[in-house]
């Protein structure tokens, strides 16, 4: 990670536990969004998420040895913002410095010289955070006191006083449980601390960002007790877990040292932060894999799943989660579409995308040349048969013809869309109104169209004609000579010779970003040049041109405007890979331009991982200056993308894994 990270409330941390649940914040610890939280647990992995433990005060004092009653007055170490505007307390120990190496670290300094540390992590593959305090230094005479504020609520929702909610614990031993709600998961907190129950409701906190976003901003926490410690005879670890995840634990201290060797290790494997970022991402779903498509309020979503398969696990060379992912959705091919999200608590599948399926296609290809260039044959020839399968029952549906007029054209390429759905990856819809409709022959939706019937040659040869045909209709009908670059959509709301001449980004994808370009050449290069001047932003590429009608310069305000902001200018980190591929392809694919394409395009976009979501890259950015980060702040293929540039399409020596040799060796 590059640069120095900011003490305020725009920088966040992230900590995932495999399973779709994570706690996240800011670094100042000032929650400033619904999903900041230090227990959100996903009750049906990746989905069904909800907020148990929404984060707590600390504050330490001096003992007496009089009295507790002549303690020295608190001094917290946390604040809390509230629904009047005000931060409190208004004074507290000093935040002095934050780390998120290998884990969110704070240290505070105290009134009176002295200085506490405060740890965070989550354990991979268990609903349970594990936070440690302790002085640093001279140990010092401190009482350490916390109390944690709960709910039980949907991480989409705010929580608000009620007298449903069940203050009383079961306390045994270090552990306490809380049963918040009935059908909701129950807290256990395991700790070396001394717990007294003192039930209480705080009001008003107030959430800035979700203000700002026109969402609901204020909500109340139940604060059942506070847990104390004496920092003089040693640490004091708190555990938090949602459900049975450490019933069987009896001692704090034991466990939370396990956790801590065991996580350490795990994450100095990775070979780099971005890599270790990506870990983040590859979480379970039933027996298998997925991909959550991004923190703090995404799930899984096939498009942002096959997308980013390409840089979480092929570039890192996971290549046995790829796998799992890719079987796990492969059986989900319906009418030739896979879906692009799951409803009703994550099991019911919604097909409502043009290029999911398709997507799903080059990620085959990808895996399977990834496979063959690592010499496991054997395994890709297994695999195949069943991917296989999966291929060409999306291609035989577009053929007969999928939901909402997805089908093949008699000239081969690939048409889509009805009045009010949106089903390319600019798919913003605020009510009946679909801000980029794009029906008709959308420029991506070809290159991916295409692609994948190419691809399709290492399992049939029954779409080569349909293939043939397509690619002569794409040279022919795209290309604006006007304007030198590719039209957006061709005959747009199915009407024969009509073309939306929009310059947006999606024509570099039938130059770079895919296996097999559509266009190359001089043509090619006259695109890529084109996109680099109007387009290009060191946060990626602006989704529309600037000037264009309906352009817009920034991403702000209530729902309405900012999802009709969302394609019409704003920038996206994860178009910077198809596009810097086709820089690179256009200019030979040479050393020399793989260093220059770093040096101009790369190194500037790593500079945000230390801005916005630590060690990761945004979602959006600002289509201007100063291209402020926007959106979820913890993006899978954004990720993905940064780490496809770093590890494959920018990497000095790279091993050659051609479509030629992937068909000659998996029969």
């Amino acid at each position: 990670m590059t640069g120095r990270i900011a003490l305020n409330d725009q920088t966040e941390w992230l900590e995932t536990d495999g399973l779709g649940g994570f706690a996240s914040g800011t670094t100042s610890g000032l929650r400033t969004r619904r999903y900041h939280a230090l227990l959100l647990t996903a009750t049906t992995p990746p989905t069904g998420r909800m907020v148990l433990v929404n984060g707590l005060d600390a504050w330490v004092q001096a003992p007496s040895s009089e009295s507790p009653a002549a303690a020295s007055a608190p001094e917290f170490l946390t604040r809390q913002r509230y629904q009047s505007g005000i931060v409190a307390p208004e004074q507290g120990a000093t935040l002095e410095s934050f780390t998120n190496d290998p884990w969110p670290t704070w240290v505070y300094r105290l009134a009176g010289g002295g200085k506490v540390e405060q740890e965070l992590f989550v354990a991979n593959g268990s609903p349970v955070v594990a936070l440690r305090w302790r002085v640093v230094g001279k140990r010092l005479p401190l009482v350490l006191s916390v109390r944690p504020f709960l709910s039980g609520r949907d991480s989409h929702a705010t929580h608000q006083e009620n007298s449903a909610f069940r203050f009383e614990a079961e306390v045994s031993g270090q552990k306490v449980v809380w049963q918040s709600y009935e059908g909701v998961p129950s807290v256990t907190a395991l700790s070396n601390a001394s717990y007294l129950p003192d039930p209480q409701w705080y009001r008003g906190f107030l959430y800035t960002e979700e203000r700002a976003r026109g969402l609901d901003a204020v909500e109340d926490l139940a604060a059942p007790g506070v847990f104390s410690w004496n920092l003089a005879e040693g640490d004091a670890v708190l555990l938090l877990a949602a459900g049975d995840a450490i019933r069987g634990e009896r001692v704090a201290a034991t466990l939370f040292a396990k956790l801590r060797r065991g996580e350490r290790a795990r994450r100095a494997r990775f070979a780099s932060p971005l890599e270790r970022a990506a870990d983040a991402y590859v979480v379970r779903r039933g027996d298998g894999k997925t991909i959550v498509a991004g923190y703090p309020w995404f799930t899984d979503w096939g498009r942002d799943t096959f997308i980013s398969l390409r840089g979480l696990c092929l570039a890192t060379g996971r290549l046995g989660e790829a796998r799992s992912i890719l079987l796990e959705w492969a059986g989900l091919v319906s009418a030739g579409m896979l879906p692009n999200r799951f409803v009703d608590q994550g099991d019911t599948p919604e097909y409502n995308t043009a290029d999911a399926s398709l997507w799903y296609i080059i990620a085959v290809h990808d895996y399977l040349a990834a496979m063959n260039a690592r010499g496991f044959r054997v395994a890709a020839a297994r695999d195949q048969r069943e991917l296989g399968r999966a291929v060409e029952a999306i291609l035989a549906g577009h053929v007969r013809g999928a939901r909402y007029r997805i089908r093949v054209a008699d000239d081969g390429l690939l048409e889509e869309g009805e009045p009010g759905v949106q089903l390319t990856w600019m798919d913003a819809k605020v009510g009946d109104w679909v801000v980029t409709p794009r029906v008709g022959k959308p420029v991506e939706i070809q290159a991916l169209w295409l692609n994948a019937l190419r691809i399709a040659e290492l399992f049939t040869p029954a779409y080569r004609a349909v293939y043939e045909r397509g690619m002569a209709t794409f040279a022919q009908r795209f290309w604006n000579e006007d304007g030198g670059y590719l039209y957006d959509v061709v005959d747009v709301d199915h009407e024969a010779g009509r073309a939306d001449a929009a310059f947006r980004p999606n024509q570099i994808f039938a130059v770079g970003g895919l296996p097999y370009p559509l266009i190359e050449g001089a043509q090619a290069r006259r695109i890529v040049d084109e996109v680099e001047r109007v387009l290009w932003t060191p946060m990626g590429l602006r989704t529309l041109a600037p000037g264009s009608p309906g352009y817009q310069p920034t991403y702000q305000g209530d729902m309405r405007s900012r999802d009709g902001a969302y394609h019409q200018g704003t920038v996206w980190p994860w178009l910077l890979g198809p596009f810097v591929d086709a820089w690179v392809r256009v200019r030979g694919d040479t050393i020399e331009a793989r260093q220059e394409a770093r040096r101009r395009f790369l190194t500037p976009l790593l500079e945000h991982l230390s801005q916005a979501g630590l060690g990761h890259v945004s979602e959006i950015a600002d289509a201007e200056p100063p291209h402020t980060p926007r959106g979820c702040p913890f993006q899978a293929w954004s990720v993905a993308e940064a780490l496809r540039l770093d590890l494959q399409i920018l990497a000095e020596s790279r091993p050659a894994a051609s479509s030629q040799s992937l068909t000659a060796s998996v029969p």
